[in-house]
């Protein structure tokens, strides 16, 4: 229930300014404390995604509200906001302004992208960070708390700071990489569960694109979150990235046509459902104790009402009144 109402405060309220908000401000920390531990070793980093994961769990049981928590290591709105202006861009004809606000979606290089290759790598990053920035801290928030949110917030952005493959953070970043998969495991399976549910017409080909094609997946959670989304919305995902690393290539998602600009508002659709699926399986279990709470406040009423009281008579009553036992007065 905690859980839902952040949801809810993210939904309505937006996430905080970057300039005071705590996933920013440990962003930037943990930038000066990678120029004080970093060595080309996976000892190193796992001291690194260890200190960054200590200070979030410090700061969970600072925080203490699970509800805020959840607030602010969620961003539903943040995420459907940023895929609309590079939708807007797309639908102006603005190839150099999408190809700018792209970054804050995905890490590829958008520089020779065109418009269906920027449509592809949204509709992605839709998918991908439902999981990440929506069903994972809401879950983790479940499982522990504002704690359980707050470290889990941690992982996930330690990960995307050096758990890039390449030279500088392929052993740094592979403890931050390890601990974010191991983190969003379940979470990614949650949200394809999520996603047949919304679209249950749909669940033969979600079911066999996440059983068929995610393996194939550089990601393990990535690759269900995706082919989900492919499946559900009818297009094809997947294929071959180019990041400042160098040229990736996955396996195709999904077996329909390749997405367009159009596709872009009909994943942040379907992520909000999920987003609201979510939250009303949260609510679920309180509405239904609350009518058995009310039940049972109605019967001990009704009991109370019809004991017997100990009456006794007044001593003396004023002239011309008469006492009377059923309604208890004169």
């Amino acid at each position: 229930m905690l859980a839902a109402l952040g949801l809810l405060a993210d939904q309505s309220f937006g996430e905080v300014p970057d300039g005071v908000h705590p996933v920013a401000l440990f962003g930037r920390t943990m930038q000066r404390i990678e120029r004080v531990l970093w060595h080309d070793s996976v000892p190193a980093g796992a001291l690194y995604a260890a200190t960054g994961v200590g200070m979030a769990v410090l700061a969970g049981r600072t925080v203490g509200s699970t509800a805020a928590a959840t607030w602010i290591c969620s961003a539903q709105r943040g995420l459907g906001e940023a895929a609309m202006a590079v939708s807007g861009a797309l639908g102006r004809g603005d190839l150099q302004m999408a190809r700018a606000l792209l970054p804050s979606l995905v890490g590829r290089d958008p520089a020779t992208l065109g418009h269906d290759e920027i449509a592809r790598a949204v509709v992605e990053s839709v998918a991908e960070n439902t999981v990440d920035a929506v069903i994972a801290p809401v879950l983790w928030a479940v499982a522990g708390g504002a704690t359980g949110a707050a470290a889990h917030r941690a992982v996930n952005t330690l990960d995307s700071m050096v758990g890039r493959r390449g030279s500088r953070y392929g052993r740094f970043g592979r403890a931050s990489a390890r601990l974010d998969d191991v983190a969003a495991w379940v979470p990614a399976r949650v949200t394809a569960a999520l996603v047949v549910t919304v679209r249950p017409w749909l669940a033969g080909p979600i079911l066999a694109a996440v059983l068929t094609d995610a393996p194939g997946h550089p990601s393990p959670n990535a690759g269900v979150a995706e082919a989900a989304f492919a499946a559900a919305l009818e297009v094809r995902l997947g294929g071959t990235n180019r990041y400042p690393e160098g040229v990736r290539t996955g396996p195709i998602l999904g077996s329909g046509r390749a997405p367009d600009v159009s596709d872009i508002r009909r994943a942040v659709r379907l992520s909000e459902q999920v987003t609201a699926a979510l939250a009303g399986l949260l609510v679920l279990p309180s509405l239904l104790v609350l009518p058995s709470a009310a039940r049972s406040t109605v019967r001990s009423a009704a009991r109370s009402t019809v004991e017997p009281a100990s009456w006794s008579l007044p001593r003396s009553l004023p002239p011309g009144r008469r006492w009377s036992r059923r309604r208890g007065r004169c």
